[in-house]
């Protein structure tokens, strides 16, 4: 028999902190972030992380694992995680696996298997040469023409992936596609129980929106303040996360107060599509539709009901 492990992700702002929480409290279980921002020490405002409080004394992992001037890989990730599922699951208890990065989950569900990067340090400094002097929007463009799926899936500003993707494009001879294909191996030892919550698109829009007002009003300027002065990679990936750019340019006097919070918004939004577009591709996934009327208890149940084989949801 394999190791069940739950996985709860959804769009940002779709009540997924809330939602483990419970199971954790009423399954035994701890909980490990899947967010690729939460890892960093000192930024949590701007990623939600949720406080002491707030994990009512469920155990959280993968929280300020990193300082923000250090990279994290998703194959560090894949890595830090499954040992910390062993260990759960060592001590009889439920891993419960939370968060809305899909790279990340890919790299459970998919078991997939990271190559070292190490060999490939002349190409990644070929582009990251060409970031410095062409910017960031000529590497976009370059990898649309390498590979027009995986840069309508890549952000322009998520200039680590996009260097990344295109270093194994050079390498492998392959789409991206392709190469995480090969990469799948074989998973015989986890049970991974997807449920991808799926809200109403304008009510989880209307949330981002209060949810950004509540972070300015609990001190989100200041946060991201402190994180620029003490960072000292400037360009590091920690700072390029939506929710701290915005406010770097605020604070660099390049865009008005006004301007800062419709971008901050606007970019939240953006972000919340492109990941209800990246949870459809799971098939083997319990999608729970959510009216605007989000009752946790009831999602919480039907949860309850697919864990113990007695829904036919």
């Amino acid at each position: 028999m394999k190791n069940e492990v739950v996985i709860i992700t959804g769009p940002t702002a779709s009540g997924k902190t809330d939602l483990a929480i419970r199971l954790a409290k009423e399954r035994n279980g701890e909980i490990i972030s899947c967010d690729s921002m939460q890892i960093y020490t000192g930024m949590d405002i701007g990623t939600a992380k949720p406080g002491i409080l707030e994990r009512q004394g469920i155990v959280h992992h993968n929280f300020d694992i990193v300082s923000p001037d250090q990279n994290y890989s998703v194959a560090q990730f894949k890595v830090n995680t499954l040992s910390i599922i062993d260990d759960i699951i060592r001590r009889n208890k439920l891993p419960i696996v939370v968060g809305g990065t899909g790279l990340y989950i890919d790299s459970l569900l998919l078991n997939l298997e990271f190559k070292e990067q190490n060999d490939n340090q002349f190409i990644r400094e070929k582009y990251e040469h060409l970031l410095n002097e062409k910017g960031k929007e000529y590497l976009h463009h370059l990898l649309l023409e390498k590979d027009p799926d995986a840069g309508r899936s890549i952000h322009a500003n998520n200039v680590k992936r996009v260097i990344r993707t295109l270093e194994i494009l050079e390498t492998e001879k392959q789409s991206l596609e392709q190469y995480k294909k090969n990469a799948k191996k074989e998973n015989d030892k986890y049970d991974y129980i997807l449920f991808v919550l799926n809200p109403e698109r304008e009510a989880v829009y209307k949330k981002i929106e209060k949810r950004i007002d509540l972070m300015l009003n609990h001190g989100l300027i200041q946060e991201v303040k402190e994180i620029f002065n003490h960072t000292k990679n400037k360009q590091a990936t920690s700072l390029q996360a939506i929710g701290y750019k915005e406010v770097i340019w605020y604070l660099k006097g390049y865009i008005t107060l006004t301007e800062m919070v419709r971008l901050l918004k606007r970019n939240s939004r953006r972000y919340a599509k492109r990941q209800y577009t990246w949870f459809r591709k799971y098939q083997q996934a319990y999608v729970i539709d959510i009216d605007n009327n989000y009752n946790l208890e009831l999602i919480y149940h039907k949860i309850l009901n697919i864990l113990d084989k007695n829904s036919d949801f």
